[in-house]
């Protein structure tokens, strides 16, 4: 299970422990694939080119990004997910990512769960 919080800007955030560093990570249910990460983080999830990926932004805009099949560490385990690299330190989830995972936001309380699901 990972446990995370409502950041300041009221958004799910978890934090991940990657190539022992700490990272944010942000849960993004507007964005339907697996990951956006930092382009500091290329070589350490063994990034592999598979093609172009084309995504419909909030407000019409549409985007070309470069997408790579990552070996990335989540949960205890590496897992095989799809990505796209930007500059900044900030690494996006989408909800592609969480297709084993029942994602809990309690804005009252301010809290996010993520527990890997049986089924």
């Amino acid at each position: 299970m990972i446990d995370g919080e409502i950041g300041p800007y009221g958004v799910p955030v978890i934090s991940l422990r990657i190539d022992g560093r700490d990272w944010s990570a942000v849960i993004d249910t507007g964005f339907s694939g697996d990951l956006r990460l930092s382009d500091e983080l290329l070589s350490v999830v063994d990034a592999r080119y598979i093609g172009e990926v084309r995504s419909f932004l909030a407000g019409g805009q549409v985007i070309d990004k470069d997408n790579y099949r990552v070996w990335f560490p989540f949960d205890g385990r590496t897992v095989l997910a799809e990505a796209t690299f930007v500059g900044g330190f900030e690494i996006l989830i989408g909800t592609r990512f969480f297709k084993r995972y029942r994602l809990e936001i309690h804005f009252p309380k301010r809290t996010v769960q993520l527990k890997r699901s049986s089924q």
